[in-house]
């Protein structure tokens, strides 16, 4: 008699992120024929990488090279363009909202769960009508046109206050993503100024507001006070151990008596676990994300993994110090937990035991802007020049393909030889806005 063959394995990927993308194709170059079928859902069809995301937004970087299409990379896993809004793994079954509106049900055999995180928000009156965030492709394009918006509308108005307005901009939280974005963004500007004949470096004002007592906490101390002094030198105004108390209006209050109008605000102050876990029958610690094993195994369940900025996975460099203590949420745990993530489970699917998650830190690298940074790379600490260096080295090292690692080469090689561009494409946040007015006109 013939043996029966079983069934391919179905691996559904929850999430096309560092954890999902780099998880699936650790899981492509690895599996059998027939020994799985991988599918990821995600609602965008593309990753983005995220720290590239200041550059793209300060015109250093094309923006669609900081993204890597899913389908174009994952050519053995089916991609899937929705949204997770439930999972029953007693019931193997996740509900997934297509782009079109309607709802299928997603049966699974293996579950990885990499939704990742959204901007955590406060109950700030004013955040949700004047706050911009700062995650996504969408945000780093439109906040370049904004900025620059500004600037044009600055120059064409002879009202000082509104011109102040106008020439004012808030970035809140001084975390990586904070001040990256803040220092991007300001040197853009202050670039930009050079061809407004009416405009000066001196009209604008940038704060950045930080609830503790430094900034990037992830470097050693005397490198975020090293950071700080190069931010205010450049005359950005650093509000560190502060609190936003309102925006409303753009009318900005800060919890030391601070106020002042500004048209800009941006929200880069932390992350937290994406709710829809909220609508799953996982095991969630107190701070929402999914609790793991060192192995990246859900806790109590079998064939369900998470990892990333939704997964507590125990930090095993830590445990001396803290054994209660978890991986933190950085691009830096995510793509390792993904490589060993994907490998996990194939040992699981063929019979042998997944291994623990351990790393060693590598260290930490952060841009001030163009031909400035910081950097803390195992031990040894650098400034400046060769900071700078030493970030983009790094991040394009680990930018997903050769075929983006070429082409974010090719955009930094580009802005060196022909110097930055500094057009603002507004019209795209509202493209027809131009036909309505000569169809009515």
């Amino acid at each position: 008699m013939a043996a029966v063959k079983s069934e391919p394995a179905r691996i559904l990927i929850v999430g096309g992120g560092y954890v999902g993308m780099y998880t699936a194709l650790g899981l492509q170059k690895k599996l059998k024929a027939r020994e799985a079928s991988v599918t990821v859902v995600d609602p965008q069809p593309h990753m983005t990488y995220q720290p590239f995301l200041p550059e793209a937004a300060a015109g250093s970087i094309e923006p669609r090279h900081v993204v890597v299409p899913l389908r174009r990379v994952l050519r053995r896993c089916h991609v899937l363009t929705g949204r997770v809004t439930k999972i029953s793994d007693a019931e193997k079954v996740a509900t997934v909202e297509m782009t079109d509106g309607h709802v299928e049900q997603i049966n699974y055999d293996v579950l990885v769960v990499a939704l990742g995180s959204v901007a955590r928000t406060l109950p700030i009156p004013g955040l949700a009508d004047r706050g911009i965030a700062f995650k996504t492709i969408g945000e780093a394009i439109y906040l370049r046109n904004h900025v620059l918006s500004r600037l044009d509308l600055a120059s064409t108005t002879d009202e000082p206050e509104i011109r102040k307005r106008l020439l004012t901009f808030t970035v809140i939280g001084g975390g990586y993503a904070g001040i990256e974005a803040l220092a991007e963004l300001e040197d853009m500007a202050r670039y930009a100024l050079r061809y407004y004949e009416n405009l000066d470096p001196a009209d604008m004002r940038w704060v950045l507001v930080e609830a503790t007592g430094r900034i990037m906490p992830e470097v050693r101390d005397s490198l975020g006070v090293y950071a700080v002094k190069q931010l205010e030198a450049r005359g950005i105004e650093c509000y560190l151990d502060t609190r936003v108390k309102t925006m409303e209006g753009g009318h900005v209050v800060l919890d030391d008596g601070t106020e002042y109008d500004c048209d800009t605000i941006i929200w880069t102050a932390g992350v937290k676990a994406n709710p829809v876990l909220n609508e799953t029958d996982l095991p969630l610690d107190q701070r929402g994300r999914v609790i793991c094993t060192a192995t990246m195994q859900v806790q109590g369940l079998d064939g369900v993994w998470a990892a990333g900025d939704n997964a507590a996975v125990p930090d095993l460099s830590k445990t001396d110090v803290d054994p209660a203590a978890t991986c933190s949420p950085s691009a830096q745990h995510a793509v390792r937990q993904a490589n060993q993530l994907a490998k996990n489970i194939v040992s699981v699917l063929r019979g042998r035991k997944p291994k623990p998650y351990v790393h060693k830190y590598a260290g930490s690298v952060a841009s001030l802007g163009l031909y400035k940074g910081v950097a803390d790379v195992y031990g040894v600490k650098a400034k400046g020049f060769v900071a700078w260096g030493m970030h983009r080295a790094y991040h394009v090292s680990r930018m997903p393909t050769f075929n983006r690692k070429v082409r974010v080469a090719f955009d930094w090689l580009g802005s060196w030889l022909l110097k930055r561009e500094v057009v603002s494409l507004g019209q795209i946040n509202d493209p027809r806005a131009e036909f309505d007015r000569v169809t009515k006109s």
